[in-house]
């Protein structure tokens, strides 16, 4: 299955994000080159136009944003019926969205599934100074190489076909996960690659009429304009005190997932009446299974 990716490790300050964001703001981004029966019914949702264009192209299509303070399910580790309140699932591009509700299709766009590696070329994987391959310790994945817009736009046409398949099966947006794969990465990747990257992506993404979701990396929150990604899906904002930034950035249009009873109650202290918040299991289990937890108070 292409399950992973669910709880980061550690959050940035309030003094860390502001001090990311002044340096990247007005920067360039470095690209040289051109189901259940008693779940709630999916309400009418909010349309609206890509906040950016790459260069040369005609205006991107109108895509259909979640739902503000929609309840929220986090499926990334297998489908089953939405409870009931449930209007915005999120699940693994391998499903099936659920019909009826506002589907995100979860992609991992910037490292390598565990055993995937001899899918990629070479050349593609992140490697240090010895050859040595970079590997994000948590996942076992190998982060995949951005640095250059030639890999770039190598690397986006790769996940464009996943994305693609989002679009076929009928899901709403898509949720590139790892964009803060250069936190990760040695130093070797900056956030201007991540940026850069992540905004062919979106192009593609809204091409498809799809909205295209910032994963987690609130330190970036603010470059949307540059990237034109559309609303924000958060791990632990609430744990870690990012909620706040997520919302200013993407006008409250923010899913969020808390692994721990306490990162539930302080996300919705402060945001329980503004933004879309659940509780999961770190593993993201299905109902049935002993680790399955899924709380929304």
């Amino acid at each position: 299955m292409s399950v992973k990716r669910v709880a980061r490790v550690g959050g940035l300050g309030t003094v860390a994000v502001l001090a990311a964001l002044s340096m990247l703001v007005g920067c360039g981004s470095g690209e040289d080159e051109g189901e259940g029966a008693d779940a709630t019914p999916r309400p009418s949702g909010t349309t609206a136009t890509p906040t950016s264009k790459p260069t040369g192209t005609a205006t991107p299509p109108a895509v259909e944003l979640p739902p503000l303070h929609g309840g929220f399910d986090y499926q990334i580790g297998g489908a089953y019926p939405p409870p009931s309140g449930v209007q915005i699932v999120s699940r693994d591009r391998s499903e099936s969205p659920a019909p009826g509700f506002y589907n995100i299709c979860y992609v991992n766009a910037l490292q390598v599934q565990p055993g995937e590696e001899k899918q990629w070329p070479a050349d593609l994987l992140l490697r240090d100074a010895q050859g040595e391959l970079v590997v994000d310790g948590d996942w076992d994945e190998v982060l995949l190489d951005i640095r250059t817009p030639a890999k770039r736009k190598r690397i986006a046409a790769r996940v464009d076909q996943w994305i693609d398949g989002c679009a076929d099966k009928g899901f709403d947006a898509v949720e590139p996960d790892n964009y803060d794969s250069y936190t990760r990465s040695q130093n070797l990747l900056t956030a201007d690659d991540a940026t850069a990257f992540i905004t062919l992506l979106s192009a593609h993404a809204h091409s498809r009429h799809l909205a295209i979701a910032q994963k987690n990396t609130v330190e970036l929150a603010g470059l949307r304009a540059r990237t034109g990604l559309d609303f924000a899906v958060a791990e632990e904002c609430g744990e870690y005190d990012e909620c706040g930034a997520y919302a200013k950035a993407f006008d409250d249009r923010v899913v969020v997932i808390e692994y721990t009873d306490s990162g539930l109650r302080k996300a919705r202290s402060g945001f329980g009446d503004r933004l879309s918040i659940v509780r999961r299991d770190v593993m993201v289990s299905t109902p049935g299974d002993e680790d399955y937890v899924r709380k929304t108070r």
